[in-house]
């Protein structure tokens, strides 16, 4: 088997991460907070200009297409922190390393951009995504919101776990 390569998007790529994402509703609607039918009908500019707010990951291999995810802000009042966002990985590829190589690209994105903490939103009942998470180093912080999806268990919390980027935990060399 051949190696996993993630590589950023440009803008002129909007229909490869397009379809990526329609994809990624379609098989996964309970993940995110868009839908499948609303995103669709999204003509060209939409996605033009959602390719300029973040950066958008695609992970492949053979030059074929496994998942994706987004490095963006997390907010202007805190501009040293990145969030990664929309990781959704192939049914077919889960389990093969492939969301394992976008949270690495997408640490290494957010460092080359200045960052000095990488947030990654997972579910509080979420325990594989907590231990995922945990695995590359990242830790609970006490930021936590409702969760974004609709959810049949009203009040369900999202935790912000961090991951430092630098300084004496190695950040980014350990990954």
């Amino acid at each position: 088997m051949s190696d996993i390569t993630v590589r950023t998007l440009g803008v002129e790529e909007w229909d490869q991460y397009r379809t990526m994402r329609l994809r990624a509703l379609a098989e996964s609607p309970e993940a995110f907070v868009a839908t499948h039918a609303d995103e669709e009908a999204e003509a060209e500019d939409f996605w033009r200009a959602r390719m300029q707010r973040s950066t958008r990951l695609l992970a492949e291999r053979e030059e074929e297409a496994l998942g994706i995810a987004s490095v963006g802000a997390l907010g202007e009042d805190e501009p040293h922190i990145a969030q990664l966002f929309g990781l959704w990985v192939r049914p077919e590829a889960r389990g093969s390393g492939v969301a394992a190589a976008l949270v690495r690209s997408g640490a290494r994105v957010a460092a080359e951009q200045g960052r000095s903490h990488l947030y990654y939103w997972v579910g509080t009942d979420n325990g594989r995504a907590v231990a995922f998470a945990s695995s590359f180093g990242f830790r609970p912080t006490g930021n936590r919101r409702p969760m974004r999806v609709v959810s049949e268990d009203d009040g369900e919390e999202e935790v912000a776990m961090t991951l430092p980027l630098g300084g004496d935990r190695g950040g980014i060399a350990n990954l």
